[in-house]
């Protein structure tokens, strides 16, 4: 017996050994690869402001950045697109079919352009399955061109050229994640909470972001620079009428962008390299009671709804009233209000309904969240435009819990708003958007911004629990405790 006693101990100190030096085993191996996916059809395709393309200014871009620990692969892609929508399915299926890479593991972020082809337009569809194949050969590519050794570094610093609505404080904040092979530069990820600033809506463009991304290419020769949006829901360019500027202004802001991250990247960098682990989690998000009848049928009557016509896709003018039709629908035929998000699932033409009517492995649900683990690191990713005093919130926990960190919104399939609570109490545009947009019969609790950071942090604690300050309740659990 005390022999059996003895080998469990020397295994467990192994474990433990293994545990608590991790990175002794790892050679991190990084590759990259970039694509146009600006679409070639005769036939122009509709862009995010509804109206067919009328040319291309620049050219958009997917771009795949490729990590290998010896274990396993992270595939972070970058679009310029709106989102990735129909694709979104497609890839993670195929990626987890063919190359072991689950959807955890596949992070999807979109530089939120506006100036680009939109997904849920049916006549869109066909544009959304290429993409997917696009962005599956990409990735191919980047799994072929890795090498090694690599290191991951991190950043961060501030680019004062963003304001906010809503009531709400200003983040300003950009991180910067650079991967190093051979002490050479091969890529360069930056976020910025923001919407991009275009010039016009009916020209295929990149919108700021892409026009800092030649920059700091044509600054870094032989890096792939790649942006996606962090928490900007709330925040835009500080110029121009929300995002729309000049080409002037949009050139100005992109250089303006490139030269904080540049600076950002020459300066001192967190050294992060270590094993990789990734988790994704669906995290139910509070909705509202519905209208009663009466007010419903007064809705209907005072803004003149068509009551036949069911659920009509982008662009049709008829759109922003689906939720109307969909509220009139569960109170004369008896169907129960959703209370949660996970209530519904969200279709290729982006309404929120009970069920497919052909299930499919990745359902679009909300609100996903990938919280990746670099070494010591934390990679948010959050489905949809979360609000920036959301992703603030979570940052300043992620610094409490002293974990290095990235974070990230308009992540996989959606670009669903996430609100804050003075969102949601004032019904401002992006409390809206779940009822004109994604034909909710109900809108928004006023609890769903506490409910997405606590959410987020209850996956974070469970990458981190060899961290003990993960352990430690946040100032909020602390206050529920003495009430």
């Amino acid at each position: 017996m005390k022999l059996i006693h003895c080998s469990w101990a020397i295994v467990c100190l192994a474990l433990m050994s293994q545990a608590a030096f991790p990175d002794d085993a790892i050679v991190m191996q990084a590759g990259t690869a970039k694509a146009v996916i600006t679409p070639k059809d005769a036939e122009p395709l509709t862009l995010v402001m509804g109206v067919k393309s009328s040319g291309v200014t620049h050219d958009i871009y997917a771009r795949a950045l490729v990590l290998n620990d010896g274990r396993q692969r992270l595939v972070i892609l970058t679009y310029d697109l709106n989102c990735l929508d129909v694709a979104t399915p497609i890839l993670r299926e195929r990626c987890k079919d063919e190359l072991d890479i689950d959807a955890s593991r596949l992070i999807i972020l979109s530089t939120h352009n506006h100036a680009a082809p939109i997904q849920i337009v049916p006549d869109n569809f066909e544009y959304g399955r290429w993409l997917a194949d696009r962005s599956f050969e990409l990735i191919k590519q980047a799994m072929a061109a890795e090498h090694g050794p690599a290191t991951v570094k991190i950043g961060s610093g501030n680019g004062y050229f963003v304001q906010s609505v809503g009531h709400a404080p200003v983040d300003s904040e950009i991180q910067v994640m650079r991967i190093d092979v051979d002490e050479q530069p091969i890529a360069l990820l930056f976020n910025h909470p923001t919407h991009p600033l275009q010039f016009s809506r009916t020209e295929i463009d990149t919108g700021h972001p892409g026009y800092a991304i030649d920059e700091i290419e044509q600054a870094m020769p032989g890096v792939l620079a790649m942006y996606a949006d962090a928490c900007g829901g709330n925040q835009f360019p500080d110029r121009g009428v929300i995002m729309y500027g000049t080409k002037e202004q949009m050139h100005e802001l992109g250089h303006e962008l490139a030269d904080a991250v540049l600076t950002i990247t020459r300066g001192p960098l967190e050294d992060v390299t270590g094993p990789i682990s990734s988790k994704l989690e669906v995290i139910p998000l509070p909705l509202a009671e519905p209208l009663s009848y009466e007010e419903t049928k007064k809705l209907v009557q005072d803004q003149k709804v068509p009551t036949e016509i069911g659920l009509v896709p982008y662009p049709h003018p008829d759109r922003g009233t689906n939720w109307i039709r969909q509220l009139l629908k569960h109170h004369e035929e008896n169907i129960p209000f959703p209370k949660l998000t996970t209530d519904r699932v969200c279709t290729d033409d982006g309404f929120l309904v009970r069920e497919y009517d052909v299930p499919r492995e990745f359902p679009c649900e909300y609100e996903e969240v990938i919280v990746t683990r670099i070494g010591p690191m934390a990679l948010v990713a959050m489905q949809g435009e979360v609000c920036a005093p959301i992703g603030m919130r979570i940052k300043d926990q992620l610094r409490r819990f002293g974990l290095p960190m990235m974070v990230f919104a308009y992540m996989g399939e959606h670009n669903l708003y996430i609100p804050t609570r003075e969102l949601v109490r004032v019904d401002a545009y992006q409390a809206q958007v779940i009822r004109i947009q994604y034909a909710s019969p109900v809108g928004w609790a006023p609890e769903v911004e506490d409910e997405m950071v606590r959410g987020v942090i209850r996956v974070v604690r469970s990458m981190f629990e060899d961290v003990p300050a993960t352990k430690e309740k946040t100032i909020e659990e602390r206050y529920e405790d003495t009430r």
